[in-house]
């Protein structure tokens, strides 16, 4: 997902590091030898997979990172890339599996760096952030019993950000306008016009004028909280916790990417959650009620939360199929990887639509209840 408001901008400021160059930032930034590199995909910055060598013949032998350098747009913001990385630090520290950073030579988790030795080059912040072990959700056959924990994670992890996590940084995370705040649903109305004239527009247009009319009206009744904002398929990596190939169990070992942070609601995360766990389900409708039943198990959602649920998890496919649109449009040749969610994210969403809120809702609620 990106992580600011202005697509164009985003993409103009990527940065594109060589490896060589790459090689020579890693030692001169944190002081580490890098004995091997690969690049790993990226939507608006850029990511590397390093293995470094240990000085003075130290027994471990190597250790793995991932290195990643902020497009200059967000590099602009390091309060909010100080506050996305003190809370990293935060979860780790309270038993999530979570990255944490190794520090620069100068005792930082961040620093700022040029892109290039010609004049006028960007600047982009760097990090160096611990490689976490797993699966992305992505690449398993997905099943009831890991829905349920990322359910049951998306409610922990906001809890325990929203409770105990108070850095001063924090307050960075109030951020307006940022077009991936499920709140900003309304805001597509400037990116629509991506979709051209079509059923799907249709289907846009309506999530559009109910959530101005039947969700922004009930926000001030929801319990406020900080959002991860963005528990997609890709971003949450699991590891087998039984040897069952049959009916096989997994854990979460990794949350990744908390670019998307910012201060929402705790609804806001199980729709999310819910939004990107049905992408890859051969049985989509059906998911909501088992992320639900993982989310209240930590977390029961109001009356008013839960009636406003599905028009949430609408809402951010909507923002997630929109603004691939407009981003494919000005950039055709980024259009395979922007359209990843596309491929199933319209059909999802249109069946959601057809089958009806009370349906759909009925299906999910249910399916919580039978975990009770």
């Amino acid at each position: 997902m990106s992580s600011g408001n202005d697509c164009q901008a985003q993409t103009l400021t990527k940065p594109a590091l060589g490896e060589k160059e790459v090689t020579e930032l890693v030692d001169r930034v944190f002081g580490l030898k890098v004995s091997w590199i690969r690049p790993l995909p990226s939507y608006d910055d850029q990511n590397f997979h390093v293995r470094v060598s240990r000085n003075k013949g130290v027994a471990e032998g190597a250790d793995e990172y991932v290195l990643k350098i902020t497009n200059s747009e967000d590099s602009k913001e390091p309060d909010l890339l100080e506050a996305q990385t003190q809370a990293m630090m935060f979860l780790s520290t309270e038993g999530f599996p979570s990255a944490t950073p190794y520090f620069t030579k100068d005792g930082n988790v961040m620093s700022l760096e040029s892109g290039g030795t010609r004049p006028g080059n960007k600047k982009y912040m760097v990090r160096l952030l611990t490689y976490l072990p797993g699966t992305p959700v992505a690449k398993i056959a997905t099943n009831t019993q890991i829905f349920y924990e990322i359910g049951k994670l998306a409610a922990s992890l906001d809890k325990a950000l929203s409770e105990k996590f108070h850095h001063p940084s924090a307050k960075s995370l109030h951020r307006g306008q940022f077009i991936w705040n499920l709140a900003n649903v309304p805001l597509l109305d400037q990116y629509i016009y991506a979709l051209g004239q079509n059923k799907h527009r249709e289907v846009v247009e309506q999530v559009i004028e109910q959530f101005k009319g039947k969700v922004i009206p009930k926000l001030s009744s929801f319990r406020p909280c900080i959002n991860h904002g963005d528990l997609n398929d890709h971003n949450i990596l699991v590891e087998p916790s039984s040897d069952s190939l049959e009916n096989p169990q997994y854990r979460v070992s990794g949350i990744l990417d908390f670019g998307d942070m910012s201060y929402g609601y705790y609804v806001f995360e199980v729709a999310i959650a819910i939004m990107y766990m049905m992408i890859d389900s051969p049985d989509p409708l059906s998911v909501g009620g088992h992320v639900l039943a993982g989310f209240e198990s930590v977390l029961p959602l109001t009356e008013e939360e839960r009636g406003a649920l599905f028009l949430l998890v609408s809402g951010r496919f909507s923002q997630s199929l929109v603004m691939a649109a407009h981003t494919a449009l000005l950039y055709p040749e980024n259009k395979e990887y922007l359209m990843i969610t596309a491929k199933t994210g319209w059909k999802h969403l249109m069946k959601m639509f057809e089958v009806g809120q009370e349906a759909v809702e009925k299906t999910w609620f249910e399916t919580a209840k039978a975990y009770t």
